[in-house]
């Protein structure tokens, strides 16, 4: 059976930055109950009053924050070394049959470069190189018979160390996130392992996307 609480939280969880500033504690729960009464009502097929909705969002928004404040706090503030780097090229290539040995004998050269940047991704019809802007010329080389879709300069890096408990935290890259589009940073490609993750941002963006992410650790 479909109760007020019920429906208020399915409302709030399916619009997240909605969510995250219900947690924080800074909309005012009257006009935002005012606005959702509609909706409420289709949902629960019958008139409700203002009042219980504020009292769910209350309930619920002191709920979040209890999540937020004591997991996501802990991981946040034990974010660990953030590394930059500049000078990137990301490309990007249809999958194909030779690909991954193009990709081998790069790597082969590449491996005995010291102080350079290099890291891939692949999906499933596609796969993406990002190297050291010195690296441009081996790239070429190697994949001289593949055709990319795109090649895109002037990117940087930003690599951030995770404490261990992250695995066990949910929310954490949604707020991180989060931050970096309310900052109108625009995430060119992702990275990430267990214990660290990188993200590829524009030359120009890079000052705000690194202080936005150190500011992390300081909330």
């Amino acid at each position: 059976m479909k109760t007020i609480s019920s429906v208020v939280e399915h409302y709030i969880k399916t619009k997240p930055f909605l969510l995250n500033g219900l947690s924080q504690g800074i909309i005012n729960l009257t006009s935002l109950a005012r606005v959702m009464m509609p909706e409420l009502e289709q949902e629960l097929g019958k008139n409700i009053k203002q009042g219980a909705v504020v009292m769910a969002l209350k309930r619920l928004s002191e709920e979040l924050g209890f999540r937020m404040n004591h997991k996501l706090d802990k991981v946040l503030k034990n974010l660990g070394e953030i590394t930059v780097r500049s000078s990137l090229t990301d490309y990007n290539f249809a999958i194909t049959p030779k690909v991954l040995s193009c990709q081998s004998d790069l790597i082969a050269e590449i491996n005995n470069y010291t102080d350079i940047f290099y890291t891939s991704s692949r999906g499933v019809n596609e796969t993406n190189i990002i190297v050291s802007d010195s690296l441009n010329h081996l790239v070429e080389k190697y994949f001289a018979e593949e055709k990319w879709a795109h090649k895109t300069e002037n990117l940087a890096s930003i690599t951030v160390k995770l404490p261990k408990d992250n695995l066990s935290v949910p929310g954490l890259f949604y707020y991180v996130f989060q931050r970096l589009a309310w900052e109108g940073v625009n995430i060119c490609e992702v990275v990430s392992t267990n214990y660290e993750f990188t993200i590829i941002v524009s030359d120009d963006q890079v000052d705000i996307a690194f202080k936005a992410i150190k500011d992390l650790k300081s909330l």
